[in-house]
């Protein structure tokens, strides 16, 4: 449910470049996928207004896979 969530979320942030099956399917970083500098800002904000807390992208949050781990760890903790 969670990598469906935020594969929705990349989604939107690529501003129809990427279908959220596209981002589902894939092998590869976000980068990689075609996910822009403006996308990359743009997904920061709804990860951040959908889960209610900040996120610092790194290296290991270019994935989906990343991203999904990351949010599971910190999901429900006060920002």
């Amino acid at each position: 449910m969670l990598r469906e969530r935020v594969a929705a979320l990349v989604a939107q942030a690529s501003d129809g470049e990427l279908t959220a099956a596209e981002v589902l399917a894939a092998d590869c970083s976000l980068t990689a996928l075609g996910l822009t500098s403006l996308g990359y800002i743009r997904l920061i904000d709804a990860i951040e207004e959908a889960f209610g807390f900040d996120i610092e992208f790194d290296g290991s949050l270019d994935t989906l896979d990343g991203l999904v781990e990351h949010l599971s760890r910190f999901a429900g903790r006060p920002s």
